[in-house]
């Protein structure tokens, strides 16, 4: 099989690529776009020819909780004995093992994991000692459509309260997002 580098045989692109299309609606929040095109979908429109775009974005990182010995050791006494457990199930399965080889496996590894969790925690010198998840988002999310549907589109759309359409009269293309 040849490889085209651009589709991937259902329209949609491989490598990144901009979404050419006609402006449909803009959104302050994702679900508030996601809601919309799930609104054409239902209604039968080829959302196949809809793209949501989300502008000026940025890297958000939430902090969600504070480090403590504690908490590293507990999070590494879980994460040891995770790779216990698989250990003592090869073990088990594949050696003359039983029950107690499985259940030793499963505490050293719990042990070894917390040990090493709070050892290298205390070498971090306070630097990080912090939970967080990253998410990008966008400051404003847009509805796009191809030309040749763009206008079905915001006619649909119409239809849906608080839909984000402008009233901007039939006919009008809205402008071309590159």
């Amino acid at each position: 099989m040849a490889f085209s580098g651009t589709s991937s045989g259902r329209g949609v692109p491989r490598l990144p690529t901009p979404f050419h299309g006609e402006l449909i609606a803009s959104y302050a929040t994702y679900e508030q776009a996601q809601r919309a095109v799930d609104y054409l979908s239902d209604e039968k429109f080829p959302v196949q020819k809809v793209a949501i775009i989300g502008t000026d974005l940025r890297m958000v990182e939430r902090v969600t909780g504070r480090l403590t010995y504690p908490r590293v050791a507990a999070a590494g006494a879980a994460s040891g004995a995770y790779f216990g457990l698989f250990v003592g199930l090869l073990l088990t399965l594949f050696g003359t093992g039983g029950l107690d080889l499985f259940l030793a496996a499963v505490l050293i590894g719990a042990g070894f994991g917390m040990l090493f969790g709070v050892i290298s925690f205390s070498f971090t010198g306070g630097r990080r000692d912090f939970t967080s998840a990253s998410q990008i988002v966008a400051s404003q999310y847009q509805v796009v459509a191809v030309a040749e549907v763009a206008n079905q589109a915001r006619n649909t759309l119409r239809k849906l309260p608080n839909s984000g359409v402008d009233d901007a009269p039939a006919g009008f293309g809205g402008p071309p997002v590159p």
